[in-house]
């Protein structure tokens, strides 16, 4: 049987936490950031766990996670 194919646009906007979470960047630090405030921009720096709805989606697109 051959290697399963990871997809190569998720491998690199998804990683796994020591629990067994997928973790994720937020949305939105990109551009256009003179009208958001200090301290959204400071919390868009954190990571965010993908939510357990969209869980299965994630891991059948990266069969190693």
């Amino acid at each position: 049987m051959p290697k399963m194919k990871s997809n190569r646009g998720a491998s690199k906007r998804f990683r796994a936490t020591g629990a067994g979470g997928i973790k994720r960047a937020k949305s939105g630090k990109s551009h256009i950031l003179t009208s958001k405030d200090r301290k959204r921009k400071r919390s868009l720096r954190k990571s965010a766990l993908v939510h357990h709805t969209n869980e299965k989606s994630i891991r059948r697109l990266l069969p190693y996670l």
